[in-house]
């Protein structure tokens, strides 16, 4: 996947002797890895504002302790196995919890 990831934009016109930042620059796309966090922030926002008809329980359990910033902060559930760790619903909430309230709030 990552041969295919690489080497596609090369196949642009003009684009064989550009580095893969490069090629990804004058493409105007961003980088697997950042396309991946955003990604699971816009799965998050709708599973939390109930877009999709999935109990949000599942995934993420809401923080109470009263810090700053938004009021939808999540906390981080306890697992003994790896595999829980790097589920979805634990990956994604460092990143949750650094959004500003009108990200969180927004309606679109």
């Amino acid at each position: 996947m990552k041969v295919f990831r690489e080497e596609l934009p090369k196949l642009v016109t003009g684009m064989q002797d550009l580095q893969y930042d490069g090629r990804l620059k004058q493409l105007n796309l961003m980088r697997l890895e950042r396309r991946r966090v955003r990604s699971g922030l816009i799965e998050t926002f709708k599973i939390i504002n109930g877009v999709y008809d999935i109990n949000g329980d599942v995934f993420f359990q809401l923080d109470k302790g009263g810090r700053r910033g938004h009021d939808q902060k999540l906390s981080k559930k306890r697992f003994i196995f790896n595999i829980s760790k790097y589920s979805f619903g634990n990956t994604v909430i460092d990143n949750w919890r650094s959004l500003s309230a009108e990200c969180v709030h927004c309606k679109n």
